[in-house]
């Protein structure tokens, strides 16, 4: 039943591990597992082997570059505008954020920084388009760090922090209308565990969501999954060991409900919560073992991801299933009068792809519907009526979410030129990493900058265009245009000899 109680005038479960002798340090509480009750243990299906990545696409004019070569089938149909945006193997490795268009050709990446990367999406910041990713420290699917907020010229306008001594989780960021932030928080790691524990003590792992003013970072509202789920809702059994950490919850959505109060997906419960925004008391639960909900034929779901409330009420999510799967993307009605959840429509891809994790679903504006398919290296376009209209797999072992957004990139950069002599034969390669409206490259040649005149020309041809190059200048340089034919900028001198 849904928790009514305002958490300030109760004793919480966060509150009663303290009381009981548990360590509780960043929202991390270690507990002995007998006072807690005993624990359901519903194993986790086995994750198939992942597949081989092949090698990835690196270019002459970015050698600091090398981008997951992206396999794709379309049905004919024009897939919705806008690129595709991913955090190829979640920023193992040289993978950074990356956008690329329809044919899979590289519009920016940011190289790999040895951090993990997770969530590139399109955001608005103070009323402008923006990018937004989390970077950190994955902790085996738990998170420690921060978010990285970008403007359209991919110049870093601030980085958004978790207040009261935690980092940010990978899962979520929201930027609200509101000028707030909306995440996780999570310290990443557990306490010791107390002195003479007993076998089999756990430490069991909070999950916290902060608000936070952007303009001020001070923290607005602060909600504690210990405070009101309780460990017998978890599908996940208890790990042993003196230094295992219970995972319990494994929060990993958050969206705003048209009423203002939050939806939260839990993966390690396979429940959605509707949270009170005032007082964080739970309205509903949504699948899992407590659903206030009567699930209609073809609803029930597990290991959910990626909640969301759509615009004409119904409730979006991936469910990533239970073994052997398929995964789908999956659009619930949900009656809150009457308290039945009825299915509208799945979509699942024709090779039925099982998703052990991560995953995402996206109503576009035009009613398509993208998806990620989190732990398999593949995204999916489908049409209102469920039509495939794009099909993808790309190198890399994953990406914990897949987008599709319109996006205008014009960086404060110049073009990069490399020249190569294959066989006595010049090539020049040009490129702009993340510049959204070149259509066309001139090659310039002569003596110095001063003295530079057009001696080719040729439309871009994806992310690096080859230009087959006659000249005895000693320099060139390359020079972006416009679908109009204005210039959008020019590289700097390539000698020639």
């Amino acid at each position: 039943m849904p928790d009514t109680g305002a958490p300030e005038h109760r004793i919480t479960r966060r509150r009663f591990l303290v009381a009981a002798g548990a360590i509780v340090v960043g929202g991390l509480a270690a507990a002995s597992l007998d006072l807690l009750g005993t624990l359901t243990r519903v194993a986790r299906p086995t994750p198939s082997a992942a597949p081989t990545p092949e090698p990835h696409r690196v270019y002459f004019s970015r050698p600091d570059l090398a981008s997951p070569i992206i396999e794709s089938t379309a049905s004919g149909v024009a897939p919705a505008p806008g690129f595709i945006f991913l955090t190829p193997s979640n920023g193992t490795g040289h993978d950074g954020p990356t956008i690329v268009d329809d044919a899979g050709e590289l519009v920016w990446m940011r190289p790999g920084t040895g951090k993990a990367m997770t969530d590139l999406r399109v955001s608005s910041y103070r009323g402008e388009p923006v990018l937004t990713w989390w970077e950190g420290t994955n902790n085996g699917g738990i998170g420690s760090g921060e978010h990285v907020v970008i403007d359209g010229s991919y110049r870093e306008l601030t980085r958004i922090q978790a207040v009261n001594g935690r980092q940010a989780d990978l899962h979520e960021l929201q930027l609200t209308p509101a000028g707030t932030a909306l995440f996780f928080a999570d310290t990443g790691t557990a306490p010791a565990p107390a002195a003479g524990a007993t076998p089999g003590y756990a430490q069991v792992m909070d999950c916290e969501v902060q608000e936070i003013d952007l303009a001020t970072g001070s923290l607005l509202f602060e909600w504690h999954a210990a405070d009101h789920i309780a460990l017998d809702e978890s599908v996940v059994g208890a790990p042993t060991g003196a230094n295992a950490v219970y995972d319990y919850v494994h929060a990993n959505s958050i969206d705003v409900d048209t009423d203002g109060n939050l939806i939260v997906s839990a993966r390690n419960t396979s429940a959605i919560y509707k949270i009170d925004r005032r007082s964080g008391a739970i309205r509903w639960r949504l699948g899992g073992k407590r659903s206030d909900f009567a699930m209609g034929p073809g609803t029930a779901f597990a290991f959910q991801h990626d909640a969301r409330r759509q615009p004409d009420g119904t409730l979006t999510l991936f469910d990533d299933g239970a073994g052997p799967g398929p995964s789908r993307a999956i659009v619930l009605r949900l009656d809150e009068t009457a308290m039945t959840a009825t299915l509208v429509r799945e979509y699942t891809q024709p090779q039925k792809l099982f998703a052990t994790s991560q995953g995402n679903m996206q109503v576009l504006p035009d009613g398509h519907v993208f998806v990620g398919w989190g732990s398999l290296p593949h995204f999916s376009e489908f049409g209102a009526d469920g039509t495939l209209l794009l099909n993808a797999t790309f190198t890399a072992s994953q990406s914990y979410r897949d987008y599709r957004f319109p996006w205008v990139g014009r960086p404060t950069d110049t073009p990069t030129v490399s020249l190569q002599n294959h066989a006595g034969q010049l090539t020049l390669y040009a490129s702009w990493n993340g510049a959204t409206e070149v259509a066309a490259w001139d090659v310039l040649a002569g003596a110095g900058a001063a003295a530079l005149s057009k001696v080719a020309s040729a439309p871009r041809s994806g992310f690096e265009t080859s230009i087959s190059l006659t000249t005895k200048e000693q320099f060139v340089a390359v020079r972006a245009l416009d679908a109009s034919g204005n210039m959008l900028g020019t590289s700097p001198l390539a000698s020639t000899t």
